[in-house]
């Protein structure tokens, strides 16, 4: 499947649902508030990043669009933890982790998304986070880091807001699923515990939803579209993808 990276101007064609709203009215508080971790969840396939974008664009927040730009998909959760961290002060003109946080203070907020998860589609010759996950079996090592930094900056961090496109991935045989959303009980028990501690919003759709989306992108049957969802489920860009191919 083609992977797209966002940007606020690749949503010239948005349909607004109500997975959709709750996420801007979350983001909206942002402009006035600092300290808040929203992460976003929703299965493969749902366009959480298109959702992300198209609030950020609307509300005018002004956003540090972390990226993750990896040589090596061998490296151990130190390097990555570094390597992210070292981007970041680069890219800010800094020396210290605590100088870069209280510069990313001055924004509305610290994004980690397609820029993060997938930089391998937008540069040669680097890898996204996402790849890095896949590959390694020491990931939680490296949540752990980050734990280790929260607590060790906490007074910085307090004066940021941090949105997460989150998905942890696990690769089964051939197929990739998402921790949070992909399976039964223990998705719903995650996202739960996600949710007591951090702001949440799911990123999903009713059916009428998913027909209007796909439609408003191409022309298609409703009875076609009906078709794919009892297949792929309401994940819009699947089922783009498959009608493409037809």
């Amino acid at each position: 499947m083609n992977h797209k990276i966002n940007v606020p101007s690749d949503n010239s064609i948005f349909v607004e649902t109500q997975a959709y709203l709750k996420l801007k009215n979350v983001l909206e508080d942002l402009k006035y508030e600092k300290g808040n971790i929203v992460h976003v969840i929703g299965t493969p396939g749902t366009g959480k990043s298109a959702n992300i974008y198209r609030a950020i664009d609307e509300l005018g927040l002004r956003v540090y669009d972390v990226e993750c730009h990896l040589e090596n998909l061998s490296a151990t959760p130190q390097e990555v933890f570094k390597t992210i961290i070292d981007n970041i002060k680069r890219s800010l003109d800094v020396n210290s982790a605590d100088e870069a946080y209280r510069r990313l203070s001055t924004f509305d907020a610290v994004l980690f998304a397609d820029k993060f998860h997938d930089s391998h589609f937008l540069k040669d010759d680097v890898h996204g986070f996402s790849e890095w996950t896949l590959k390694s079996r020491k990931t939680p090592i490296f949540y752990l880091l980050c734990i280790k930094e929260y607590l060790k900056y906490r007074k910085e961090f307090k004066d940021l807001n941090i949105i997460f496109q989150t998905a942890w991935r696990l690769k089964i045989g051939d197929k990739k699923y998402d921790i949070f959303t992909d399976i039964p009980i223990i998705s719903r028990i995650l996202s739960k515990i996600l949710g007591m501690i951090f702001k949440v919003v799911r990123i999903e759709y009713t059916p009428e939803e998913t027909i209007k989306i796909v439609k408003a992108h191409l022309n298609v049957e409703e009875e076609k579209i009906k078709k794919y969802i009892k297949v792929y489920g309401c994940r819009p860009r699947y089922i783009l993808d498959k009608v493409k191919k037809v």
